[in-house]
């Protein structure tokens, strides 16, 4: 494993080739000149104890003592034979001559029990037999690319380690320098170093032990390859490297510096430096090391004094950190203090919420008991009011019926005999809504009496009539107020003087008045045009009820007559104002 070493000083004069002579002379040679170390042809395989100083061939192993005439006689006698080799052999007559004598020579030295026959018959040429080729005999050489891949990778892997190294001198047992590692190589470069750091007393020195550590694929942990002791004067310069060779004297490599004396030129030597100069140099170096010595020395006592007073000068060092913690304590109690106030403030407004709640709830709960009571109080009071009224509306129907019975008797409505459903009112006829061959007197009083009969009977039904009426006897009239029309909204109920569809439709609108009360009770006309016939219905209905008709009572006819009379007044005054 030969290793080699890297100088400032390499470069040789431009006047030199590389290859002739260095810069440093073997005894200048020291370490602060060392810049980086490389290692080449880095193998973990123990090597023969043989040494190979020739060629081998198949024809040189000693257990083969086969010429090629034999070899030639028992191929051409035998389809089948063990090959010793995967490349092909050129014949004797294509080899060179002096490829041929060095592979007798070989032969030679390597066969010691060959004959003299032997000898001259390999001496011999081959019968010219053209270009002969061996069989290929290795395992994997008709295999698939993958498994050829494969037997590579697995053959270069065991040769290849991750690989640093580190760098010892003399009298320190750390080591100056440890390298990085570098993987999976066997010729690894390493990064450039400087130890000058480390003083003269250890870059002047002209001695270094270097030790390899690697570690394969099939290694856990990194293990000791290499410890070696190098000096520096024993380097030998090979193109510009300086080069250690392990397994090689190096007496059989010396270069003699002297061997190529350097090319006279023509140019004027130059002066060296005078002894007084190299005393003051010389001087002014001591000079140095006595204060690298110096600042050495009180660097280690600065130490000692340090390390005396470690304890006050930690609690010197602790002050200001002490004072951080308080100043990040005291803001944090600072915060946790408006958070407090904060929180003080909204537990103050939420009990101030909660006491006016529970007032307000006092408050609610007194009322609801109240108006409890009330309800339990009402309860009663619902009860006979509710009697009142069933009393009241039991009266009240009863005066009805009696109204009406009363309506019924003044305003007699009976059948004219022979024919059907014809009807007088008070002896007056009216027909059916025919009004072709009638007397316009009669006809206009009958109206009238209708009118009237139906005016009282909105009044003890409570219920207003949509078209209103105005009873004037035998000049009664009717209004339509929600029809969209123009012009006067009274029709008359009489035929003399009047229009006859304006007559006609006065009619119309007075049996519209007759069907709105009969529904009200709950009846529903056949034909609304039988004005007689559907008044006598509805007056038989209103009469109809329980028990015996209530009897009058004094002043009670005044009263619903004023009454009526107020309300006719009324309408009297918005029928003008249209």
């Amino acid at each position: 494993m030969p290793g080699s070493s890297h100088g400032p000083g390499d470069q040789p004069p431009a006047d030199l080739p590389r290859r002739e002579r260095p810069w440093l002379l073997p005894y200048n040679r020291k370490i602060r000149h060392l810049q980086g170390i490389t290692i080449r042809n880095l193998t973990l395989v123990q090597p023969a104890g043989r040494p190979r100083r020739g060629t081998i061939d198949d024809d040189a192993i000693p257990s083969s003592l086969k010429t090629p005439t034999k070899a030639l006689a028992q191929r051409e006698s035998r389809k089948l034979e063990h090959s010793r080799s995967s490349n092909d052999l050129r014949s004797n007559d294509l080899k060179p001559i002096s490829e041929s004598a060095v592979a007798d020579s070989q032969v030679l030295d390597t066969k010691d029990a060959a004959t003299p026959a032997e000898a001259s018959a390999e001496a011999s040429a081959r019968p010219g037999l053209g270009r002969m080729r061996r069989r290929s005999t290795m395992e994997w050489s008709g295999a698939s690319p993958l498994e050829r891949q494969k037997k590579l990778e697995d053959v270069t892997g065991g040769r290849m380690a991750d690989t640093f190294f580190s760098l010892h001198v003399g009298g320190l047992e750390e080591p100056v320098y440890v390298s990085e590692e570098v993987e999976k190589a066997m010729n690894p470069n390493f990064r450039f170093f400087d130890l000058n750091p480390w003083g003269p007393a250890v870059t002047r020195l002209d001695e270094l032990t270097v030790k390899v550590w690697v570690k394969s694929e099939t290694m856990t942990e990194h293990q000791h390859l290499l410890d070696i002791t190098v000096n520096f004067r024993s380097l030998q310069f090979i193109d510009g490297i300086y080069t250690s060779f392990m397994d090689i004297a190096s007496e059989d490599y010396r270069l003699d510096v002297a061997a190529n004396p350097a090319k006279s030129t023509s140019a004027k030597p130059l002066p060296t430096s005078s002894y007084d100069q190299l005393m003051r140099l010389s001087t002014l170096d001591d000079c140095i090391q006595d204060a690298l010595a110096t600042r050495d020395r009180l660097t280690t006592e600065i130490n000692a004094i340090i390390g005396s007073n470690d304890e006050a000068l930690s609690t010197v060092n602790q002050v200001p950190e002490a004072q951080e913690r308080l100043k990040t304590v005291e803001a944090a109690v600072a915060a946790q203090r408006r958070r407090l106030e904060v929180t003080k403030k909204k537990r103050n407004e939420l009990q101030a919420s909660i006491k006016y709640r529970r007032e307000a709830m006092r408050k609610g709960r007194e009322s609801q008991a109240q108006t409890l009571e009330d309800i339990e109080n009402g309860k009663q009071q619902l009860e006979e009011r509710k009697a009142t009224l069933k009393q009241t509306q039991d009266e009240i129907l009863g005066h009805r019926r009696r109204v009406c019975e009363d309506l019924l008797t003044i305003y007699p409505i009976e059948p004219i005999p022979g024919r059907s459903l014809n009807f007088t009112i008070h002896g007056l006829p009216l027909p059916n809504s025919e009004f072709d061959d009638v007397k316009e007197d009669v006809t206009a009083a009958a109206l009238g009496y209708v009118a009237q009969v139906v005016a009282h009977l909105s009044i003890y039904l409570s219920l207003p009539l949509t078209y209103p009426i105005q009873p004037r006897a035998s000049n009664s009239m009717i209004e339509d107020p929600i029809s969209m029309t123009t012009g006067p909204r009274n029709y008359p109920l009489f035929m003399k003087g009047a229009i006859r569809y304006r007559f006609e439709y006065g009619v119309f609108l007075l049996n519209k008045d007759i069907e709105l009360l009969s529904n009200a009770l709950g009846l529903k006309l056949l034909d609304i045009r039988q004005t007689l016939p559907n008044l006598k219905y509805l007056l038989y209905v209103a009469t109809a009820g329980e028990g015996d008709i209530p009897a009058r009572k004094a002043g009670g006819f005044r009263a619903l007559l004023r009454a009526w009379r107020e309300e006719r007044q009324q309408r009297s005054g918005i029928g003008g104002s249209n």
